[in-house]
């Protein structure tokens, strides 16, 4: 499953150099998105039902469902936006795309590549909790994904889109990140309200997180947000 398509700058700019000795964990190739009209709900009655969901059982995501979860939430929808870079499903600051996806599952941490489609080791070991606040570890522990928000502040001061003068400066690229984190989040509420996932958008042990990841000193983490299927009642 070794896709050996990761560009030199992707590994530097969001993945520790050691990502490659991280046991026996291996890439996972993403399937395309795939609409099932049979199971979805149309956008409106997707935000009628839109809602936080703490309850959230074991059950795992089969791959379409995780494949076509990560595409909503940020993935790429046309080849050519603006400035030439292919556009996602959220919207960036000067089409900085400076949000990175990272994926907690049982078995390991990935980073989701948007323009190859696919989650790429970053940590072999389950780190689900630490993508959670410290004082919430008790509510969805078993959900089967946690997502963690990672702003990567170098693509914001050396964008390949417009050059906003803004953009150089601390106050505004965070101002800038965190509202460009909020369009994903809505994202992922909406496919999860659509199909009948339980999503709740939370606080993480950024500390924890930081030094598992190995980030550099221009990521932040933001946020988690877990994923999974409600609890029966």
């Amino acid at each position: 499953m070794l896709n050996k398509g990761i560009t030199k700058k992707s590994v530097v700019t969001t993945i520790p150099k050691d990502f490659a000795s991280l046991h026996n964990l291996q890439p996972i190739i993403l399937l395309k998105p795939k609409p099932e009209p049979e199971n979805g709900k149309s956008v409106l009655k997707a935000l009628q039902q839109r809602k936080t969901i703490r309850e959230i059982s074991d059950k795992k995501l089969s791959l379409q469902v995780l494949s076509n979860l990560l595409w909503a939430a940020c993935g790429v929808n046309r080849k050519k936006g603006p400035f030439g870079i292919p556009g996602r499903t959220a919207a960036t600051a000067s089409n900085s795309q400076e949000i990175d996806l990272y994926v907690a599952l049982e078995e390991g941490t990935y980073f989701y590549n948007p323009i190859q489609h696919k989650l790429v080791p970053v940590f072999a070991g389950d780190l689900r909790a630490l993508a959670i606040g410290k004082g919430q570890m008790n509510f969805g522990d078993k959900a089967p994904v946690r997502l963690i928000y990672i702003a990567d502040v170098n693509k914001l001061a050396n964008t390949s889109g417009y050059q906003e003068p803004g953009l150089q400066n601390p106050e505004i690229q965070k101002s800038y990140y965190y509202v460009d984190t909020g369009l994903i989040a809505g994202n992922v509420y909406l496919f999860a309200a659509s199909q009948g996932l339980a999503s709740w958008f939370h606080n993480c042990n950024k500390p924890g997180l930081t030094a598992k990841l190995k980030l550099r000193a221009d990521q932040r983490i933001l946020f988690g947000h877990t994923i999974g299927y409600p609890v029966k009642k």
